[in-house]
């Protein structure tokens, strides 16, 4: 093989790593069945990566970086903060039912990082980068909808990402869409109602200052009595 620069040895052992993973779980992706799938020798491997748990954990990082929206909601989505809501997280979960095997991987690599002490911290970031993730498209969907939240966005965000977790975990358990679009519904239901319409800022007048239209009725007055008295 020719030489190859090591950053290129490093996206193709990992896009190997995740495709072995996918396909025989995190047990299965073995060093030997890694560099097989890449295609390249054991010693590219330890040339790219200081071990297998430091492949994982860069695994991790490269592919949650990858993603940018927890919520893709189209852009001419038309109604109130409960509908778009609602149309991102089934945006969502079609995701999910196009690639099953890329959510097991991640659920494989999350519980194998949490259990491996050299890979401490892969996990907290994983969930950090979701919950940003998640936190923008929920600011997103009250501006588009001139909502605003009355809980703390963060707040709403970890249980948005615990939501579209608890969705992706018993759709892979029992595959049933019904189910999963009821669910997807009620956490639409319940994330809406923690907002309420953004109201419109009303004028602002100084105290001790006349309201407009104020002289004028003063004016009237001053007048009728001058009137009186004449």
């Amino acid at each position: 093989m020719a030489h190859m620069p090591v950053t290129e040895r490093r996206t193709r052992l990992l896009s190997a790593a995740f495709e072995v993973i996918a396909r025989s779980g995190v047990s299965g992706a073995t060093t030997r069945a890694i560099v097989d799938e890449a295609d390249m020798k054991l010693a590219s491997f330890h040339y790219a990566f200081e071990s297998r748990e430091d492949l994982l954990a860069q695994l991790v990082d490269v592919v949650v970086d990858t993603q940018e929206v927890v919520l893709g909601i189209p852009a001419d989505t038309a109604g109130g903060l409960r509908e778009l809501l609602e149309r991102g997280l089934l945006s969502y979960f079609d995701q999910v039912r196009a690639n099953p095997l890329h959510e097991r991987a991640m659920f494989e690599l999350t519980q194998y990082a949490l259990r491996t002490p050299s890979m401490a911290g892969v996990a907290e970031r994983q969930y950090g980068r979701y919950r940003a993730l998640a936190e923008a498209s929920l600011r997103e969907a009250a501006a588009r909808t001139g909502c605003a939240w009355q809980t703390p966005v963060p707040e709403l965000a970890a249980d948005l990402v615990a939501l579209t977790d608890g969705i992706t975990l018993a759709w892979l358990a029992d595959g049933d869409d019904e189910r999963a679009h009821r669910t997807i519904a009620f956490a639409a239901r319940a994330l809406a109602a923690e907002a309420t319409p953004d109201p419109s800022p009303r004028p602002h007048f100084p105290r001790n200052k006349p309201l407009p239209g104020a002289d004028s009725d003063v004016s009237a007055n001053e007048h009728a009595e001058t009137m009186e008295t004449s």
